[in-house]
């Protein structure tokens, strides 16, 4: 199997990845609360695990080489709830922006910003839009479960996507990470449901709001539902959305 983890791989490996023009993917997470049930680290094991999924699949027509994960993001949201590490905006797109640099300085010209975290989400498309011009190479951005959204709606049962430490989460890391699942708990995560955010919001405005005035636990959605094999399913329809738009050569040659 080709190697693609850039920690794995010595500099002179890398040198030729960029030299054979690879896409290199850089996940992005988080480590906050995610309920009583699930570890902190969740939102970057997922971008991690899917980022090399996705590598060892596209690998078989694309040069693809994954960094090591940025593992905090921006969880300000998530503070009253306790176990969260968050960045402010600034330092985020900083990192960032070294982390691109670095990449650029070693000749690779395609780079895509794997997230793994909704709260990300909209920094990262501003940041890509920014960083991109300025480096005159392609940076993209994706969220994996977007990517992934048709597949996601079809294995999942009582959402449609990805929540917050909720059946889709809850299943991966039964797959990936049982020991770090306290299932006994799943019944004190449960809710609020889709209906009852957009009844409460919707998606036409935003303001902030800490995480603890949507949910007392932490959680959103219904982890009860979970199961390894739904998790495996899940992770394998992710890694075949990411994959597929690494090795979307016409996606990498649109003009800016």
């Amino acid at each position: 199997m080709t190697e693609v983890e850039w920690g794995r791989l010595k500099s002179a490996e890398i040198g030729a990845l960029a030299a054979r023009n690879a896409v290199a993917v850089v996940p992005v997470g988080s480590i906050e609360q995610h309920g009583p049930h699930l570890p902190t680290q969740v939102d970057t094991l997922l971008a991690g695990e899917i980022g090399l999924r996705a590598a060892r699949l596209a690998a078989a027509t694309t040069p693809v080489v994954v960094t090591p994960t940025v593992w905090s993001g921006l969880a300000e949201h998530h503070m009253s709830l306790g176990g969260t590490l968050t960045l402010d905006l600034a330092t985020f797109c900083a990192v960032l922006r070294c982390v691109c640099r670095s990449l650029a300085r070693h000749g690779f010209r395609r780079i895509l910003l794997l997230n793994g975290h909704g709260g990300n989400m909209a920094a990262l498309t501003a940041f890509a839009n920014e960083i991109g011009p300025e480096l005159q190479l392609p940076v993209a951005t994706a969220t994996y479960w977007t990517l992934a959204k048709d597949a996601f709606a079809a294995i999942l049962e009582r959402q449609t996507t990805v929540r917050h430490a909720c059946e889709a989460e809850t299943s991966m890391l039964l797959a990936l990470a049982p020991d770090l699942v306290d299932m006994a708990k799943a019944a004190d995560a449960v809710g609020p449901t889709e209906v009852e955010l957009a009844a409460v919001a919707g998606d036409a405005a935003h303001r902030y709001r800490s995480f603890k005035v949507r949910t007392r636990h932490g959680a959103i959605g219904d982890p009860r539902a979970a199961t390894a094999e739904k998790g495996e399913k899940l992770l394998d329809a992710a890694a075949d959305a990411v994959a597929k738009l690494i090795a979307n050569e016409r996606f990498w040659a649109l003009p800016a």
